[in-house]
C-alpha cells in the first residue's frame, strides 16, 4: 500500500502562485510515475501532470503547460506541482497519484487539497 498526504492548498489571486506538496509513504517503489489530477465543482476529474520519481520523464495538460512544473524529492519522499500564473479557471480540488500509468488513473491516491483562485 501506498499512502500519499497533500499539503498546499489554498486561496490565491488569479496571476499569483502555488506549491503544493505530496508526501508519498510505504511501498513507493512500486510507484514509477507521480502525478497530479484535479476536479473542479460538477466536473469530472482531470489529468493535470505526471513525473518520474528521478525526473527524467515530465508529462502536462496543455491547460497547464508553460505555468505549472512538477518535480520529485526522491529523498523526501515528496512531489511538488509549482503553480504559477494562477487563473480562476485551475480552482478544484487537487488529488495526488502513485502509480500513475496513464492520464486517466493512478493506482493510489490522496485525499486532495483545496486550490482556489479569485479573479
Amino acid at each position: 500500500q501506498v499512502q500519499l498526504v497533500e499539503s498546499g492548498g489554498g486561496l490565491v489571486q488569479a496571476g499569483g502562485s502555488l506549491r503544493l506538496s505530496c508526501a508519498a509513504s510505504g511501498r513507493t517503489f512500486n510507484t514509477a510515475l507521480m502525478g497530479w489530477f484535479r476536479q473542479a465543482p460538477g466536473k469530472e476529474r482531470e489529468f493535470v501532470a505526471r513525473v518520474t520519481w528521478g525526473g527524467g520523464y515530465a508529462d502536462y495538460a496543455d491547460s497547464v503547460k508553460g505555468r505549472f512544473t512538477i518535480s520529485g524529492d526522491v529523498a523526501k519522499n515528496t512531489v511538488y506541482l509549482q503553480m504559477n500564473s494562477l487563473k480562476p479557471e485551475d480552482t478544484a480540488v487537487y488529488y495526488c497519484g502513485a502509480g500513475c500509468n496513464s492520464r486517466s488513473s493512478c493506482n493510489y491516491w490522496g485525499q486532495g487539497t483545496q486550490v482556489t483562485v479569485s479573479s
